[in-house]
């Protein structure tokens, strides 16, 4: 914040797309870091998680009146610019444009209707995954049955009662009989396939040895499926996904004794340096946002207990130490099964679905 300059005015935007653009420019005005930003909300009572601020300043659409505010008022504004940004804030929530005048009858009982229909959806770390985490599902069309399969030299049975010209011979229903036989045993092949493949939880891959948690190198894998956690290469907001191993590069992960049965899960990215896992906020907000950031931070969760689950040992839960919200695991959100699937704080789930992860040793 250079002094004597001027905050952005909200009332020069005109569209949503211009009022988030006016977000990011009060932001460089305040000079802060998300991690500051962050810091500041909390010292007045707010809840402002870093990648809740990222995700916001992403988006073409207006944010959630809470959050607008908790965000400006982090970056210095006074009660009165508070009053111009809620106002804009309004017309866009309403109308979908900016008109500083005549803002007509019946705004406030319009606004609710605008936001129930989606208006400023999904700002916070909240269910599914972030828009590009993964890719569209399509669906396979349903085959048309064809017409029975007539063998070479074989003769046509007749249509709607009519006489057969000749009817098949001895050879020709053994042929048949040796058709059934042969594709009945492929059928039993598949079946066993199947099975194969069920009990593994993935296809491509043979069934992999369940690793403890222990100190050292590590790549967190998500139980009954090779994807592993990792960060969208690029991204700022240190949100962690559920990647194929292979592309679990970015951070590299470590586990760290911190006494007590608790341990700090550290990354060391190649473009931030290292950092920590945790869940922002202490984690007061139920379905807060599992990612890195900067270790040390006092507003975040920032060591975990490894549970193990299951007899004999199927897999071990991350469950945050001192969390305000008691129960929680982290947990992958939305579809479990995709690629890039994001992971939040949420319930144990008595069946631990999308919570139990190994600890393998990485070299």
């Amino acid at each position: 914040m250079m002094p004597g300059e001027k905050a952005p005015d909200p009332r020069e935007t005109r569209n949503a797309a211009e009022f988030v653009a006016c977000l990011q420019a009060l932001k460089e005005w305040s000079g802060l870091t998300y991690r500051e930003l962050s810091a500041r909300a909390e010292a007045r009572g707010d809840v402002l998680p870093r990648s809740t601020v990222a995700n916001m300043l992403a988006r073409a659409t207006v944010p959630r009146e809470e959050l607008l505010l908790s965000f400006v008022r982090a970056c210095g504004v006074g009660p009165g610019g508070l009053e111009e940004w809620q106002a804009v804030r309004k017309g866009l929530a309403v109308r979908g444009v900016y008109e500083p005048e005549g803002e007509g009858e019946g705004a406030d009982e319009a606004e609710g209707a605008g936001e129930d229909a989606g208006e400023g959806a999904g700002e916070g770390p909240v269910g599914g995954a972030d828009p590009g985490d993964g890719p569209h599902a399509e669906t396979d069309p349903v085959p048309a049955v064809g017409p029975a399969v007539v063998w070479p030299g074989e003769p046509v049975e007749p249509q709607d009662g009519a006489p057969a010209a000749r009817r098949p011979g001895p050879r020709s229903r053994i042929r048949r009989a040796l058709v059934a036989t042969v594709a009945l045993a492929g059928l039993v092949l598949a079946g066993f396939s199947v099975v194969a493949v069920l009990r593994d939880g993935h296809g491509a891959h043979p069934p992999r040895t369940l690793t403890a948690p222990a100190a050292g190198d590590v790549r967190i894998r998500v139980i009954g499926a090779d994807l592993c956690l990792g960060e969208r290469r690029g991204s700022r907001t240190g949100q962690i996904h559920q990647v194929p191993c292979a592309d679990a590069k970015a951070p590299l992960y470590s586990l760290t004794e911190r006494g007590g049965g608790r341990w700090r899960i550290v990354s060391d990215h190649p473009d931030y340096g290292p950092g920590c896992s945790g869940i922002p906020s202490g984690g007061r907000i139920p379905d807060a946002a599992y990612e890195d950031s900067e270790c040390g931070d006092p507003s975040r969760v920032e060591e975990f207990v490894l549970e193990p689950y299951g007899a004999p040992v199927e897999g071990y839960r991350i469950v945050p130490a001192d969390s305000a919200t008691p129960g929680s695991c982290v947990t992958v959100v939305g579809d479990r099964s995709a690629d890039w699937a994001r992971l939040a704080q949420a319930p144990c789930a008595p069946d631990a679905a999308g919570q139990l992860f190994s600890f393998d040793r990485r070299s």
